[in-house]
C-alpha cells in the first residue's frame, strides 16, 4: 500500500512540474523546453540508438539520433527531458526501442513525464470513447505510451 501511495504522489508531482513548465515558458514542445532551461540538444548519428541523456561538467545534454521521424525526435526528446529534470544526476543508458517495456523505474518515469507533455490530458477527453488502438492511430503514439498515461491517470 505505501509504494502505491509512494508512485501516486511521484505522478502527481510530475503532472505538477509539467503543468509548471508548459505555463511558464508557454510551450509544450520538448525542444522549447529544453533550451529555455538551458540543456544543450544534440542531433547526431546514433545508429540504432534512439538517444541518451548526461550531464558533463554541470552541462545537462540531450542526444537524439538525427535519423528519427520528427514525430519520434518529438518523443525521445520529451523522454531524456524527463530525465533531465527528474534524474537530473543519472546519466541515463541508452534508450532502445525495448524501453516502453522496460519495468526500470527510471525509464518507466522518464516515459510517463514525456506522454504526459506530449498528450494532455484534455486530448484524452476529447477522444473518450475511441478504442486505444484508434488513438494510438490519432496520435502516433504506441499503445503502450498510451496505456500508461491511461493506467496512470486512473490512479488519482
Amino acid at each position: 500500500m505505501r509504494q502505491i501511495q509512494k508512485d501516486v504522489i511521484l505522478l502527481l508531482d510530475i503532472k505538477k512540474k509539467i503543468a509548471y513548465l508548459k505555463k511558464k515558458y508557454c510551450t509544450s514542445n520538448p525542444f522549447e523546453l529544453a533550451d529555455a532551461l538551458g540543456i544543450l540538444v544534440i542531433k547526431e548519428d546514433l545508429g540504432n540508438i534512439e538517444g541518451y541523456y548526461n550531464k558533463q561538467f554541470r552541462q545537462k545534454q540531450i542526444h537524439i539520433n538525427c535519423n528519427l521521424s520528427e514525430k519520434d525526435m518529438l518523443f525521445t526528446c520529451a523522454h531524456e527531458l524527463g530525465h533531465a529534470l527528474l534524474h537530473p544526476d543519472s546519466n541515463t543508458k541508452f534508450l532502445r526501442n525495448n524501453t516502453l517495456l522496460s519495468v526500470d523505474k527510471l525509464e518507466r518515469e522518464a516515459n510517463y513525464f514525456a506522454i504526459e507533455l506530449l498528450v494532455p490530458d484534455e486530448t484524452v477527453k476529447e477522444y473518450k470513447n475511441y478504442t486505444i488502438e484508434q488513438l494510438s492511430r490519432l496520435l502516433g503514439y504506441s499503445e503502450q505510451l498510451l496505456l500508461l498515461k491511461l493506467e496512470n491517470r486512473q490512479k488519482y
